[in-house]
């Protein structure tokens, strides 16, 4: 009997200690805030592998696909780097590998502020869906843009068009998670809320990371010695949405956008302190690689982000 009553408490230990290793061991990897770079749109921006080697980096999204939907044949767009159209693209699959091996997320971003792209209707939201599975993540295509990596997910950047549909593309997107690896959705939402074009896409609860861009857009970014808009639509964005992180999105420099831009030293004594205090602070996310190259800016705030 006295045995028995020794191994209680040792089996109790046991259970506590396996309960402390499987609490931390599924706690997400990627938990810690960083910051996320848009790449793709500068030719002088440095290649993939050069960027994501700085690391200063947690997220890379690789934009844009400018044209898709509606029947369109899908067309990339990364400026400078190489030319979709004629297959010269391929070879930065292996570097886009060269960044997950560093444990960065590389995501293929939809849209931007120049081209033409829609979804017209539930079976064309499906019709995209699978192109973007079999072309730039875990599906099979013969004419994969980036070759044969296997990115880690689409960010939604949707400045043009109509707001119809992008909630069923997200729903489809997010089906393909049962066929063994993660399909990781973004989103780069203005500032103002909800967001006229991907309010109903960022309802669908499916979202893991959204950057916001508060910059061009006054009602709700920061102006020189006024924080207050900006931290109220934080505290509106960090309370509404459903996302496992919310990113504070800001040009990399004075003449990367129109206006928004907060100087390093500001960022880092007066927001940086007031953000970090909601658990959905992911981090900040910086347009663009290029700018960011001139300015230095993520180098300046990479220790307090």
């Amino acid at each position: 009997m006295s045995n028995i009553k020794f191994l209680k408490p040792v089996l109790l230990l046991v259970f506590f200690i396996l309960l402390f290793i499987i609490f931390f061991l599924s706690k997400p990897s990627d938990a810690t805030a960083g910051i996320a770079i848009y790449w793709g749109q500068n030719g002088n921006e440095g290649n993939l592998s050069s960027t994501c080697a700085t690391g200063r980096y947690a997220y890379v999204n690789v934009a844009f696909l400018v044209k898709f939907g509606d029947g369109q044949t899908p067309e990339l767009n990364l400026a400078g780097h190489c030319n979709p159209a004629a297959n010269t693209c391929t070879h930065i699959g292996s570097q886009v590998k060269e960044c997950q091996s560093r444990g960065i997320k590389v995501m293929l971003s939809l849209g931007g502020g120049i081209g033409n792209y829609s979804i017209g209707s539930r079976e064309d939201a499906k019709v995209v869906a699978d192109y973007l599975w079999n072309n730039f993540l875990g599906g099979k295509s013969s004419s994969r843009p980036l070759g044969d990596a296997v990115l880690d997910g689409i960010d939604f950047n949707i400045e043009l068009g109509s707001a119809q549909h992008w909630d069923n593309l997200a729903r489809y997107l997010s089906k393909f998670n049962n066929q063994g690896r993660k399909v990781y959705l973004t989103g780069a939402p203005q500032c103002p809320f909800p967001d006229r074009l991907m309010g109903s896409a960022l309802n669908t609860t499916l979202f893991d990371y959204v950057w916001v861009q508060f910059y061009n857009n006054a009602p709700c970014q920061y102006t020189s010695g006024n924080t207050e808009r900006l931290f109220d639509s934080w505290n509106t964005w960090t309370t509404s949405v459903t996302a496992q992180k919310i990113f504070l999105g800001l040009p990399a420099a004075p003449e990367a956008a129109g206006s928004g831009y907060i100087p390093p030293d500001v960022l880092i004594s007066q927001i940086l302190p007031t953000l970090k205090k909601s658990g959905k602070y992911g981090g900040i996310m910086l347009w663009s690689k290029f700018w960011d190259d001139r300015n230095g800016y993520s180098s300046s705030i990479l220790a307090s982000v």
